[in-house]
């Protein structure tokens, strides 16, 4: 008999009192059925980004960071027999891959995880006879459209009917991604999904903030208005062996995307041996792309409630990187290269492109070299010359003559004196700027408030023109004044572009404990100035 425990308000669960749960963030379970792209790496910096801002943010709270490949289905099972390599074989070479991304792209992930491992397995089939133990597992016909692209049956009400043109056959895709599906009729073993409907509905109905954007809110919110499906959750061991096998029942493998949607408790071990979520659930913010919106709004969240799980915090979904207005596709071609943009613009230019100008979530972006280009010199110009003109040779001597004769300063003309106010007040606020955009999930916005800081103390410098202005109180003025807007700036900038931010507040002297948020509101002295620091390396 189905049990009745799906609970209609999200579930409490009592923390382990002896810490304190840890911050959580996850990607997606990247498919590794083909070299990672750009919109890979977008998935992967913006959750480094929302990582190592609660670092600095609360630096006594433990960050957990898990990201990896989801490496069962049916399309990595045909990539591997098409290069005549055994799957696991062939996920060992491509996982490695989306490895050395997260490495390359600094990537502070406290676990990378293989869905493949033995570990997950155990997670998976523990998950399994949990929910069959309460009567939420069935066998039973199914039939539906088929898509080998996203591992997923479609409903007729989820597909389209394309009719031929003179160029193109009649065709069926899914609503939702544009991928193809076929007619698909099988016996599999089915998952009550249409229980949690109502408890689903009244959780997005109480946590209006639960997924960002909005726009995604709205949307399934109008899936839950209409009753749900039971859902497929394995397939015939005939049709794929590439996976999870079903407990006790060796003829089923378990459908990959229960299998990928469970990675992120596997991620912090679960099942949990202790009685506290001291392991870090839930997690407080999934980062995915816009097209596995419905796995992480009402799959997932439906066995996280059998399971009498909290659900999610929050769900940032993000748009698509575009190639010529054209969403980016391994089938395509239209892919662009992740390593070779970072080899020829650096590690930190291209996550400061991917940051400003994708930071948004609710667009889809185009990635265009050009911009990217123009990007890498802005940054280059707001941060590295500010700081090598700031600390020039020139600048120092004046600097040293105004501190060793101080009776012979002289009165700031008002226009600077203002202007340096003003850059002044600008630093002090920039922290609690960035504080407010990140927390609103705005990434772009807390960019834009450090870079308008920046383009703010690249202008006061240049108006003051210390080099050839005759009261050496206003290379001392220009100096303090432009090294507090950088340090600040360095601090707020630890989380977009972490290389360059290190370098930076290196080269500041500024200690490792004072680079949090709160240490924002502080004051240097600047004694240990490091002059002559380059804070961008070489470019191709």
């Amino acid at each position: 008999m189905l049990r009745h425990f799906v609970r209609l308000t999200r579930p409490s669960y009592r923390y382990a009192s002896s810490s304190t749960k840890p911050w959580y963030v996850t990607t997606p379970i990247f498919y590794p059925n083909a070299a990672p792209h750009i919109g890979h790496l977008y998935s992967l910096v913006t959750a480094d980004i929302f990582a190592r801002y609660n670092r600095i943010k609360n630096p006594s709270r433990p960050v957990v960071f898990v990201t990896g490949t989801d490496e069962h289905g049916l399309k990595i099972q045909k990539a591997a027999k098409a290069q005549n390599l055994p799957p696991k074989d062939f996920c060992d070479v491509i996982s490695q891959q989306f490895r050395r991304l997260s490495e390359e792209a600094d990537i502070s992930h406290t676990r990378f995880i293989r869905t493949s491992e033995q570990a997950h397995y155990d997670t998976v089939q523990s998950i399994w006879r949990d929910l069959d133990s309460q009567g939420l597992i069935y066998k039973g016909s199914y039939s539906g459209w088929y898509s080998v692209t996203d591992e997923c049956f479609y409903t007729d009400a989820q597909v389209t009917h394309i009719p031929e043109t003179p160029s193109s056959p009649a065709r069926i895709i899914a609503k939702e991604t544009s991928s193809p599906v076929e007619f698909s009729e099988e016996t599999n073993y089915m998952f009550r999904l249409s229980s949690f409907r109502e408890a689903l509905l009244q959780h997005y109905t109480t946590h209006k903030d639960a997924i960002f954007p909005d726009a995604y809110q709205t949307y399934v919110l109008g899936i839950l208005e209409s009753p749900l499906e039971d859902i497929s959750i394995s397939r015939p061991h005939s049709r794929l062996s590439w996976g999870i096998p079903v407990p006790n029942d060796p003829e089923h493998t378990i459908y990959v995307w229960v299998d990928a949607v469970i990675s992120y408790l596997t991620g912090i071990g679960y099942p949990w041996k202790d009685t506290g979520l001291s392991h870090g659930w839930p997690v407080d913010i999934q980062v995915i792309g816009k097209d596995i919106v419905r796995f992480h709004t009402i799959y997932l969240p439906a066995i996280l409630l059998a399971l009498n799980l909290p659900l999610p915090q929050r769900l940032l979904t993000h748009a698509h990187w575009t190639s010529s207005q054209k969403k980016m596709s391994k089938s395509l071609g239209n892919t662009t290269d992740p390593f070779q943009a970072m080899s020829e613009f650096g590690v930190d230019s291209v996550r400061y492109y991917l940051a400003k100008v994708g930071g948004r979530f609710r667009d889809d972006v185009d990635w265009s070299h050009i911009q990217v280009s123009k990007h890498d010199k802005e940054l280059q110009a707001l941060v590295g010359n500010l700081f090598m003109r700031v600390t020039s040779a020139t600048m120092m001597s004046r600097v040293k003559e105004a501190l060793e004769n101080p009776e012979g300063s002289t009165e700031l003309p008002e226009d600077l004196r203002t202007a340096f106010r003003e850059l002044s007040d600008a630093s002090a606020v920039l922290g609690s700027k960035v504080q407010e955009s990140m927390d609103e999930m705005e990434v772009a916005d807390a960019l834009d408030s450090i870079v308008e800081l920046l383009r703010l103390a690249n202008k006061v410098l240049s108006d003051a023109a210390p080099w050839k202005n005759p009261l050496a109180h206003v290379s001392l003025e220009s100096h303090r004044s432009c090294l507090e807007a950088l340090r600040v700036s360095g601090i707020c900038l630890q989380p977009f572009i972490p290389g360059v931010a290190v370098r930076l507040l290196d080269a500041l002297g500024v200690p490792q404990e004072k680079r949090t948020l709160e240490s924002v509101k502080e004051t240097n002295t600047f004694e240990d100035v490091q002059v002559g620091t380059r804070l961008f390396g070489p470019r191709k």
